[in-house]
């Protein structure tokens, strides 16, 4: 059993930045692969990035590709996302989510987050 609970969402101007982070509790953190996924009003659940257990293997939309880094710190279980250069289409809540493997399907992560809001002003 794994519990995710995001943190570091706010309100932002366009070209700026924000670090967020999934803490997470679980004694099987480390082997499963952590993604982020995106939902903006009267829109579906977006991918983001996925980061592998062991931090080595990345995956991201082409839509966040160069603006946004993921990253994890086992040791100290949690998984961050790093956003630049943010834009007026980032807005939504970011959810981080845990799986077995890494995919960009929301399918395939068997633990989630609560969320939380990004939003980011022109």
């Amino acid at each position: 059993q794994v519990q995710l609970v995001e943190s570091g969402g706010g309100l932002v101007q366009a070209g700026g930045s924000l670090r967020l982070s999934c803490a997470a509790s679980g004694r099987t953190f480390s082997s499963y692969a952590v993604g982020w996924f995106r939902q903006a009003p009267g829109k579906e659940r977006e991918f983001v990035a996925v980061v592998g257990w062991s931090g080595s293997s990345t995956l991201y939309a082409d839509s966040v590709k160069g603006r946004f880094t993921i990253s994890r710190d086992n040791a100290e279980k949690t998984v961050y996302l790093q956003m630049n250069s943010l834009k007026p289409e980032d807005t939504a809540v970011y959810y981080c989510a845990a799986g077995t493997f890494g995919s960009d399907w929301y399918g395939q992560y068997h633990y989630w987050g609560q969320g939380t809001q990004v939003t980011v002003s022109s």
